[in-house]
Formats: C-alpha cells, structure tokens, sequence
C-alpha cells in the first residue's frame, strides 16, 4: 500500500507542467492498449499564455520508431479513423488544447519497448514559436477516460475555460 502510494505520488509530480515560454504542459499520460502492442499514444493539455497564437507542429521520442500527431475522424460512412495532422495542432493565445483519448493525440508507432506502468517516456514537443520543449510522460495504463490527475482532465475534453479542440 505505502508503494502504491509513493509511486503515484512520484508520477503525480513528475506529470507536473512542463513550460517554456508562453506555453506549458499538463497531465500529460501515455498508454499502449496491451502489452504486445506496437504502438501507443499519449495525451496531455497544452496550454498559451501568451498574446499570440502558437502551434505544435511535431512529436519525437526515442519509445518509438515514428512519432505523429493524430486525430480521429469520420469518414462518409460514419466510421472513425485515425489519421495524421501533418499541420499540426493550433495553440490559440490565451487557451488551451487537449489532446485526448477520442480525439487529438501523440501517437507512438513502432515501440522500442512495451510501455509498463510507471515508465517515464521522454518526449520531445516542437512547437512553431516556442520551439522544443522536453517532457518526460508517465505511463498510466489504469486511468480510464474522463479521469483527472493532478486537477486536470485525464483524458478527454478541454479544460474549464479553455479554447480550442
């Protein structure tokens, strides 16, 4: 029990907000569907404190041999797929964007390794005017849609007042 309890502990701080610049990073989580998986994906609100819009406009990590920014859409008959957004995701000035379980997110594709509870994958986020900034993004296979760590939406919908996706 103690165990437990300082490992959340240690992912809740370490899932603390990334900033550089205007922009910063919350509640960041990865996940892999099974632990055969050879792909996985990770979900984080980022947000702009700035005056100006931004933008993120790619994902690296050494987990994985391809990283891209994903969404899901609908196709004309109604099925959702999975698609790159090679232009990025927009940081509109004064908000927010999450990306979410359901929606917009890193995707991770051929994994180097499975992604086991408790790992710490490092991700480099690239954004238009912030530039690069560095996040190490805990890997929580438990949190279920909807749950929040740290006080921020774990995996789905935009945070209380933000703008955006």
């Amino acid at each position: 029990m103690f165990r437990t309890f300082i490992l959340s502990a240690g992912l809740s701080a370490l899932s603390a907000a990334a900033m550089a610049g205007d922009i910063s990073v919350h509640g960041a989580y990865a996940r892999a569907s099974t632990a055969m998986s050879v792909s996985g994906a990770a979900f984080m609100t980022i947000e702009n404190a700035g005056a100006e819009p931004d933008r993120l406009l790619s994902a690296a990590s050494p987990a994985a041999d391809r990283v891209e920014l994903h969404t899901h859409i609908q196709d004309a008959n109604g099925v959702m797929k999975m698609t790159e957004v090679e232009e990025g995701f927009p940081i509109p000035a004064h908000g927010s964007h999450s990306l979410a379980r359901g929606g917009d997110h890193v995707m991770f594709m051929g994994l180097s390794a499975p992604f086991e509870q408790g790992d710490m994958i490092p991700v480099t986020l690239t954004f238009e005017k912030a530039g690069a900034i560095e996040i190490e993004v805990p890997v929580d296979l438990e949190r279920g849609p909807g749950q929040m760590q740290n006080g921020m939406p774990g995996s789905h919908g935009p945070m209380a007042g933000s703008t955006g996706n």
